[in-house]
């Protein structure tokens, strides 16, 4: 497992760029780049990008929530025609970074709203999709996420039987929202699972940095070994979950102890 931390932690506090050179001068062991807003999806900020990032490796890419993923199932034609556009000046900049990685929201279920999914037709986009980000050198990595598609367990269990090639991201927070138990989003994914995003919680609910709240990280983390799991683990936490960005670092410190005792 590498440990790493996600500029998402840094949203609000500096741009994308920064935060990069940030975690760079900071020798991060491993990153994973969020790409907040379209302008970010192009070739010439990815140059700066590449520049910023100096000898961080960058583990994944992620994009700001529903910008253009959902539409990528849209049955709008056009919409979706055009969602697959950015999808793969997305991509681009993931390859030039070095991202092997892509962390997917996917579709979303606003309000949670009940619908069937017709899994074949979502099978054969998201084939689709996958199609696009191997042609970068990119897996697809479908999260969990409480708005989503994946906000329930059998999701990823049938469309990993349409989707082979599919991997998972594995987000604590996500699971917490959801209202259902992290181990059971560990077990449906398995060996499928490429990124795990860890955030902490304290007892009166608000989020914090691993290692500052009541989450048991051993049981975390040796649940996804027994999986299986040698990937990346993320820091991602919001701008207001700690106060310096030192201590992002101590968090870091926190989870290699815990690994190095796996």
């Amino acid at each position: 497992m590498q440990t790493g931390i996600s500029t998402a932690s840094l949203f609000g506090r500096m741009p994308t760029e920064q935060a990069v050179q940030f975690l760079s001068e900071n020798k991060v062991g491993t990153a994973e780049v969020f790409l907040s807003s379209f302008c970010e999806y192009r070739k010439d900020f990815g140059s700066i990008l590449v520049k910023n990032k100096g000898d961080l490796p960058v583990h994944s890419v992620h994009v700001l929530t529903t910008q253009f993923e959902p539409t990528l199932y849209s049955v709008n034609d056009r919409a979706k025609e055009d969602s697959f556009v950015i999808l793969n000046d997305a991509m681009k900049v993931a390859k030039m970074l070095g991202a092997k990685n892509y962390t997917f929201h996917g579709g979303a279920r606003y309000n949670k709203t009940p619908f069937k999914i017709n899994y074949d037709r979502i099978g054969d986009i998201t084939n689709r999709i996958i199609d696009v980000t191997t042609s970068y050198g990119v897996d697809l990595a479908y999260e969990n996420v409480h708005w989503g598609y994946y906000n329930y367990i059998g999701f990823f269990k049938e469309l990993k039987k349409r989707c082979p090639r599919l991997k998972g991201t594995f987000d604590i927070k996500q699971a917490r929202q959801s209202d259902i138990p992290y181990a059971e989003f560990i077990s449906e994914m398995g060996y499928s699972i490429v990124t795990a995003h860890l955030s902490d919680y304290r007892e009166d609910g608000k989020m914090c940095l691993p290692g500052r709240g009541v989450t048991d990280f051993y049981d975390v983390l040796s649940r996804l070994k027994d999986v299986g799991f040698d990937g990346g683990v993320i820091i991602e936490c919001y701008q207001s979950d700690f106060e310096k960005e030192s201590e992002l670092f101590d968090s870091l410190d926190y989870l290699n102890n815990i690994i190095n005792k796996l």
